[in-house]
């Protein structure tokens, strides 16, 4: 959405691969594992295509909040980034024949103080059961945000600037 938006034309291939993490990696050795780990299967499929994969976490002290499991994690999530900063990690590989690139680019995001209700509503939404950390700042989740310090489009998952750089480096 975010690259089509400025106009490439791309394919989607998704890569299902299993996101587990491991329990003694920091947050941006993580999802740069796990763009790689796509990465290698997108980049199996099309071996002459310049090849973009990414994986976005949300992390609070150095723990890493995935997608919730359920509603209930969901909300245990929201509990835990309330009226605090947290750090979201997007992880980058791109690759085209052999060659390869990566990043790892880190934008703080700080959440008001909101109250239960407000996230039981917001978790009614559906919307954060399929996003890291419970929420989608694009999204609903965007009435959470008190403030942010970095990359926008890092947060709604893929920091565009950087990853253009990535790109041409391999065009």
């Amino acid at each position: 959405m975010l690259l089509e938006a400025i106009g490439l034309e791309l394919v989607i291939d998704v890569a299902d691969v299993d996101e587990s993490l491991f329990h003694d990696e920091t947050p941006s050795g993580a999802a740069l594992r796990l763009a790689h780990k796509k990465l290698d299967v997108v980049a199996a499929r099309h071996p002459d295509a310049l090849c973009l994969c990414a994986d976005t976490l949300v992390f609070v002290d150095e723990t890493i909040l995935a997608k919730p499991a359920d509603a209930g994690d969901a909300q245990r999530m929201l509990g835990l980034l309330r009226g605090r900063e947290h750090g979201v990690v997007t992880g980058v590989a791109v690759a085209r024949g052999p060659a390869r690139r990566e990043v790892a680019v880190t934008t703080r995001v700080w959440f008001r103080d909101f109250d239960d209700g407000e996230a039981a509503a917001y978790v009614a939404t559906g919307e954060p059961l399929d996003k890291a950390g419970a929420y989608g700042i694009q999204g609903g989740g965007g009435a959470l945000t008190a403030r942010i310090e970095g990359s926008y489009s890092n947060v709604v998952g893929l920091p565009v600037d950087e990853s253009l750089a990535l790109l041409r480096a391999l065009s």
